[in-house]
């Protein structure tokens, strides 16, 4: 074995990995305005996106939580996410990404965030566009 294991679409290399838990939203819907192109800013037509959030903590000790007490709670972030159909006409989709990133940041226990952004049905020939951005704490 060399050291790499793959679960999905995720691959870690263990040769220097350190433990932690990974916390999970998968495929959130939410229908909000957003987007450059033209028909993209009709307040009447949003668009739908899927979002999906991995937020990366250590200090994870085991089932009961982390060394000093708690959990990190999704259902903030899956809200975050819901109210966005309250928002604003936003050009880009990197600048709700950024804001989700900040959000998750709230929690001191996160180490690492990767968010991504996908539009299923905006084009006709693809299952979506969309993108991703991995942050660690600075």
């Amino acid at each position: 074995m060399n050291g790499t294991v793959s679960s999905g679409d995720v691959v870690c290399n263990l040769d220097n990995a350190q433990n932690y838990l990974r916390v999970r939203l998968v495929n959130v819907t939410v229908d909000c305005s957003v987007g450059i192109h033209p028909w993209e800013q009709f307040p009447e037509r949003p668009n739908r996106l899927v979002v999906n959030v991995d937020m990366y903590c250590k200090g994870y000790a085991d089932a009961g939580g982390f060394a000093g007490g708690g959990i990190v709670d999704y259902d903030p972030i899956r809200s975050f996410i819901v109210s966005w159909s309250q928002r604003p006409h936003t050009p880009y989709l990197e600048a709700l990404a950024e804001a989700l990133i900040v959000e998750c940041f709230r929690d001191a226990r996160v180490d690492a965030v990767c968010v991504s952004i996908l539009k299923p049905g905006i084009f006709n020939e693809t299952a979506g566009a969309g993108i991703e951005i991995f942050r660690k704490r600075s």
